[in-house]
């Protein structure tokens, strides 16, 4: 296999959904992903401080149901609600749809790949030594239940006037190949002054039955 397959499209249909679940005939199915696209742009940028982990929209005919995974759904919510009424307002320009929010909080965030990818990036981002970044999230992943967990970091990692390379950090077991596996991944473009990190997170959590 070679290991090039993302970890989550291998498994999607097997131990993993589908992010978008709906259906379209052909003269209205790109419209109907170019919107999901935007949706999904436009709440990674408003709720990048909510600790956003996914998206998820499921649509009937003239609905949308949109299920957002957050670390911190108080900010998302709001004072009596008002944060998902402004997000509905704003979303309503984006999509014909009728729109309906719902936040769900992560539990564990230190075990989720797309919490611990953008933890990195936040620290690289104040100069932290990565290395002690990586040994910190590995650790705390460890301690909060994962089986293994696997970090990837690649760029111009010791600042502008260095080479190009690429690093890995990991502890306990990964196993890819094993469709059972609930591996979570993620991959994150971490932008910085001098040049992009790539970020690449596997998380292992343990077998589903």
């Amino acid at each position: 296999m070679g290991q090039k397959i993302n970890p989550i499209g291998f498994r999607v249909g097997v131990t993993k959904d589908w992010s978008s679940r709906w259906y379209a005939d052909k003269t209205a199915y790109a419209d109907k992903a170019l919107e999901d696209i935007k949706i999904r742009k436009f709440l990674q940028d408003k709720l990048s401080t909510a600790g956003l982990k996914t998206v998820e929209i499921e649509r009937t005919e003239n609905e949308i149901s949109i299920i957002i995974k957050v670390s911190k759904p108080g900010l998302v919510i709001g004072k009596g609600g008002a944060g998902v009424e402004s997000l509905e307002k704003e979303l309503k320009k984006l999509t014909p749809s009728k729109i309906k929010i719902t936040a769900e909080e992560v539990k564990t965030p230190e075990i989720e790949a797309q919490l611990v990818g953008e933890y990195l990036c936040r620290q690289i981002k104040k100069r932290v030594p990565y290395r002690r970044v990586a040994v910190f999230a590995i650790n705390s992943a460890i301690d909060k239940g994962a089986k293994g967990i696997k970090i990837k970091l690649a760029g111009v990692l010791s600042g502008s006037n260095t080479i190009s390379r690429s690093e890995e950090f990991s502890l306990g077991s990964i196993p890819l190949q094993t469709l059972r596996a609930d591996i979570d991944y993620a991959q994150i473009h971490c932008k910085l002054l001098y040049g992009t990190i790539g970020i690449k997170v596997w998380v292992y959590k343990g077998e589903i039955a």
